[in-house]
């Protein structure tokens, strides 16, 4: 093997150990701040909830969040389950979570763009919204 080819896949392995560690670190201390909301997703055999502190996005009076990141198992549960529970600045109730078609996503990704450093870091993951709508009180 060439001496260009083992170093090429050397940058490869610390990149991916970059972008492991960035994931991990992020999924373990789950940063919050005035840009965020805390989804809980409920596994759809077990029932159990499952907390996940994620960035949200208000566009057009209505609330979405980007699915931003490789591990992504509360998007699975949630496309298992519609119903979730969010909380963010003194709301907190139940909501239904809807995937975001293709057809549009353009305008959403034009109104929180991710940097190129922010795609560097977290592996170029396939991006994907969903629109939380809020549960009417019965």
């Amino acid at each position: 093997m060439s001496k260009a080819i083992k170093i090429l896949l050397v940058l490869i392995a610390i990149y991916a150990g970059v972008v492991t560690l960035f994931e991990s670190l992020l999924g373990y201390f789950q940063p919050e701040n005035q840009a965020t909301l805390v989804i809980t997703t409920f596994d759809p055999v077990s029932g159990e909830a499952h907390d996940r502190v994620i960035s949200r996005i208000e566009e057009g009076g209505a609330l979405y969040v980007a699915v931003n990141h490789w591990p992504r198992q509360w998007y699975h549960r949630l496309l298992e389950n519609d119903q979730v529970r969010v909380k963010y600045d003194g709301v907190d109730g139940g909501f239904t979570a809807t995937k975001v078609p293709a057809a549009g996503e353009q305008a959403l990704h034009d109104a929180r763009p991710l940097s190129l450093g922010f795609r560097i870091l977290t592996g170029f993951p396939p991006r994907y919204f969903v629109a939380l709508t809020p549960n009417l009180p019965q």
